[in-house]
């Protein structure tokens, strides 16, 4: 590692120590009224500097400290909150802003309670770092879950207990139009080994798996796949995911994935590929398969793609129906940070496209980033939800015609 890189990881991590030292009371403690409103408002200070193209507005919706995923409940009665920490959380949407923000815990305790999804029937699905518990009718019954929720997955039967690690064990999970639950699980290695890999590609470990609703018939649909933290179907009902691609290769390389998966059985290229068409050095002796799969839209190296969406709402001007809105969360890996910002992406008819920013404004560019987006979600209204783990915040993003 270069001098200017050590220093700016050394910079980093100060920061990241600061900050957690500055968060707002969190998990292990609770927020005094004052203490929710002083964040709030440096939150709604920071709102400012934030850039969004003509006619489109941001605001604080609610504040939820490590909040990350969302799933928003076709009722309009709740809003499901899942977090890598220890707790998730129900908000109970409001007129402009969340009414009310509660913890939502199904078992006396949490492991990294990350992925968060609905079914049409309104069956929430949480995905913990290895376990997953169904709540049937979780709007209306999301305050009884300690007794009406049920483990489909039991504890340490997603993953093997030999792959549980803290490095990309943030779930996610999608109830598919053919109403399956996918799952990614992301391998906890910078590159996996050879002795696991194995392993990885019969748990569908470094992939996507799916099963029924109960949690019976589970199989691997994706492998390839380092650490994947955001998916969505299209109106043609392929799965799109992004996925994070190899550190420690260098400022810009390899770079950030989008994919799509039309069907089971895909590979899409890791450990043989870094991300990209970039190879791995520890794989670049290897023949790699030849049906690699490789992304449809490319971004900036370690932006860390994340959460994902596409928009299907009316709020927002016909060009944005149909395209995808994701968050990057910022760099670490990388001499000069980019990302902590929302994307937007018009696939074309082959369904490549280039990520643009959409709203940026939380990186200052001086190692130093003000905000970090997670995930990207739709209100029935048509404005987009946007967590920010950092500083423990969802934003709402409207539109106005100028």
């Amino acid at each position: 590692m270069s001098s200017a890189r050590k220093l700016f990881a050394a910079g980093m991590a100060l920061f990241a120590f600061a900050a957690a030292l500055s968060v707002p009371p969190d998990a292990h403690s609770a927020p005094t009224q004052a203490d929710s409103e002083n964040r709030r408002r440096e939150v709604e200070a920071t709102l400012q500097r934030i850039k969004l193209p003509p006619g489109f507005s941001i605001s604080l919706y609610a504040l939820a400290p490590g909040a990350r995923t969302l799933a928003v409940g076709a009722q309009g009665k709740a809003i499901f909150v899942g977090t890598d920490d220890k707790r998730a959380y129900v908000l109970t949407p409001g007129d402009g802003k969340a009414a009310a923000v509660e913890d939502f815990s199904p078992w006396p305790s949490l492991t990294m309670p990350h992925g968060v999804c609905l079914s049409k029937e309104g069956a929430l699905f949480l995905v913990e770092r290895n376990r997953v518990t169904r709540l049937d009718d979780a709007e209306s019954n999301w305050r009884d879950a300690a007794s009406k929720a049920q483990a489909i997955v039991k504890a340490g039967d997603l993953v093997p207990r030999s792959s549980e690690s803290r490095s990309h064990s943030a779930r996610v999970c999608r109830v598919g139009p053919d109403g399956r639950l996918y799952i990614s699980l992301g391998q906890p290695d910078n590159v996996a080994p050879r002795d696991k890999l194995a392993l990885y590609e019969r748990t569908g470990v470094g992939g996507i798996i799916r099963m029924n609703p109960d949690g019976s018939g589970r199989e691997v649909f994706a492998t390839g796949v380092r650490n994947s933290v955001g998916m969505d179907f299209d109106a043609d009902g392929a799965l799109w995911f992004t996925d994070n691609q190899v550190d420690g290769m260098g400022d810009d390389i390899p770079p950030g994935e989008i994919n799509r998966a039309d069907r089971p059985g895909l590979n899409f290229g890791f450990p043989w590929y870094g991300g990209g068409h970039v190879r791995t050095k520890e794989y670049e002796r290897d023949t790699p398969p030849a049906d690699a799969v490789f992304p449809m839209v490319e971004t900036q190296a370690h932006a860390a793609d994340l959460g994902m969406t596409f928009y299907r709402g009316a709020m927002f001007p016909p060009e944005y129906r149909g395209g995808l809105f994701s968050a990057q969360h910022g760099s670490w890996d990388r001499s000069v940070s980019i990302g902590a910002r929302l994307m937007f992406t018009r696939p074309g008819a082959d369904g490549r496209g280039v990520a643009t920013p959409f709203a940026e404004g939380w990186n200052t560019g001086a190692g130093r980033y003000l905000g970090r987006p997670v995930d990207v979600a739709e209100l029935a209204d048509g404005s987009l939800l946007v967590t920010d783990d950092q500083n423990g915040a969802i934003y709402r993003i409207t539109y106005r015609r100028p």
